[in-house]
């Protein structure tokens, strides 16, 4: 069986998958400060062949690695994800975190203040054990890392062009509500991978802590159809 890796996105961790994956899977954390840089380690230390998935920054790096060793990657799963050149926003917002990570505030803290962004309200309220693995997701990333991951943020450069070279079959999932990476973002993702589908889940960014169920379905079914 052809094993299957699956990436974080910022300042999360392995738990993003927890509910909606199980077996032999593998999770890398980000640590570099440049996508080049993660790319090369993932190619250093993973197997020769495999599935590889990722949500947002996660995505990102997982698109970069497909693009630049097509051979190695027999699937490829994007959640949440964009892939397109940061915005001015965007790299002001990130230069901002380091400031207060180098201030003293926690990866935790950082995270309590875009939860609105991770997460649909209703989400809140049904399932308050949300709010808190949202929350430990930070901890788990801790402060050293987050700002290596804030740093790699900068280093993006836009895929769109490069995403043509990916010949693996592609699973997109795109949250309905995400306001981070909205539904327009995947559907790029799509017309541009040859050999992509488009599955579109009702929440915010953590699609797959959001709806495991659904999420866990989706991937198993995709798995299936590889015949890993």
């Amino acid at each position: 069986m052809i094993p299957v890796v699956l990436l974080p996105g910022m300042n999360c961790s392995a738990d993003l998958w927890s509910e909606c994956v199980a077996g032999d899977v593998l999770y890398p954390e980000l640590t570099s400060t440049s996508i080049d840089g993660q790319v090369d380690s993932l190619l250093d230390r993973l197997p020769e062949r495999f599935v590889l998935g990722g949500l947002s920054l996660g995505g990102i790096v997982a698109m970069a690695l497909a693009a630049r060793a097509p051979d190695r990657v027999r699937g490829l799963v994007l959640a949440a994800t964009n892939a397109k050149a940061p915005t001015d926003l965007q790299r002001r917002g990130w230069a901002d975190w380091i400031r207060r990570l180098d201030a003293g505030e926690t990866a935790r803290d950082l995270q309590r203040s875009i939860l609105p962004a991770l997460l649909m309200p209703t989400s809140g309220e049904t399932r308050p054990d949300l709010l808190e693995r949202t929350l430990a997701m930070g901890d788990a990333t801790g402060e050293a890392t987050l700002r290596n991951q804030l740093v790699m943020q900068g280093t993006r450069i836009d895929l769109r062009s490069r995403l043509g070279r990916i010949c693996s079959p592609t699973l997109v999932v795109s949250g309905l509500r995400d306001p981070i990476c909205p539904p327009s973002f995947h559907a790029e993702l799509v017309e541009a991978i040859p050999d992509a589908k488009l599955m579109t889940l009702d929440t915010s960014h953590l699609v797959p802590m959001e709806q495991p169920a659904a999420f866990g379905r989706l991937l198993r079914t995709w798995l299936r159809h590889l015949e890993i």
